[in-house]
């Protein structure tokens, strides 16, 4: 029972974060920087959950999700910007600024929000009223797990039945064929769509902050945000796909320690794993619009 409340824990992020991811993907935008932007959420949700004193839960409920969805938008409008402005390529820019990140994290944990000690490179634990409730007593699983699978059901449907949902399927599918025959603005849809791809992997950062750790520390996403790419790819970026994939995904990454413990296999055989599936869904998805074509 342990080991399923462990493998749903690991999912939440990967559920957020493959949300995130393939709704970018879905624009034709290779947002590799989801690690970046939930580590901004995960900063955001600490400095609120230990700097503002935070008493109220509905506030904390109102507040924290909200700035930390904001910090992975603006952590994803630089690479958006420059992709605009400049046709820089995201994939270049967003893996530079995970980077950024990861060491701003390290600075912050060894200066502005190291503990009150100062023995200890991470943050003092957040406010009670700004953690998550879990749904199960002694567990890490909490509410961010439904509140992920009801995102997922709503870009389910926002994409497959809504105007903005189609203007992304199109510019994904063929950017000038939809300006010049759909009359869609590109450039505004591409922005929109890495914008909320980017606030969607902040507010999986807060959700990890706030119901599983309760700190900022170095090193706190084990590669989450690379992961994500994995669960959105096998689910073929399909939003309620992606709710499978995640708990595939949270299964085999919670059962890493196990299967080192009693059979002798690598951890990290887990993460090869992964890359192989990321390698298949590319030469798959390949080989499939060259049959269409």
């Amino acid at each position: 029972m342990t080991d399923a409340f462990a493998a749903l824990s690991r999912a939440t992020p990967l559920l957020l974060l493959g949300i995130a991811v393939l709704i970018a993907f879905r624009a034709g935008i290779w947002n590799i920087g989801a690690e970046g932007q939930f580590l901004a959420g995960a900063v955001v949700a600490a400095w609120l959950g230990t700097r503002w004193g935070i008493t109220s839960p509905v506030v904390a409920l109102l507040v924290v999700p909200a700035l930390a969805a904001a910090a992975g938008a603006l952590w994803a409008l630089v690479p958006a910007w420059l992709r605009s402005r400049f046709g820089v390529l995201e994939v270049i820019t967003t893996i530079m600024l995970n980077f950024v990140a990861v060491y701003l994290v390290g600075f912050l944990v060894h200066g502005p929000l190291q503990e009150a000690g100062h023995t200890y490179p991470q943050s003092d634990p957040i406010a009670g009223a700004a953690r998550l409730p879990a749904l199960v007593a002694g567990t890490s699983v909490t509410w961010a797990l439904p509140t992920g699978v009801l995102l997922a059901v709503a870009a389910w449907w926002i994409i497959a039945r809504t105007t903005w949902g189609f203007a992304l399927r199109a510019v994904g599918a063929n950017p000038l064929a939809a300006a010049v025959s759909g009359r869609i603005p590109v450039e505004r849809v591409g922005m929109g769509a890495f914008l909320v791809s980017g606030a969607v992997a902040g507010l999986a950062g807060a959700a990890e902050v706030c119901g599983v750790t309760f700190a900022l520390y170095e090193n706190l996403s084990p590669g989450y945000g690379y992961t994500a790419i994995a669960v959105a790819l096998l689910a073929r970026l399909h939003p309620l796909g992606v709710i499978v994939s995640a708990l595939f995904f949270g299964v085999l990454e919670a059962g890493a320690g196990s299967l080192q413990r009693v059979a002798g296999v690598p951890s990290v055989t887990v993460y090869a794993l992964e890359g192989l599936i990321i390698v298949a869904m590319v030469v798959v998805e390949r080989r499939t619009r060259r049959a269409a074509a």
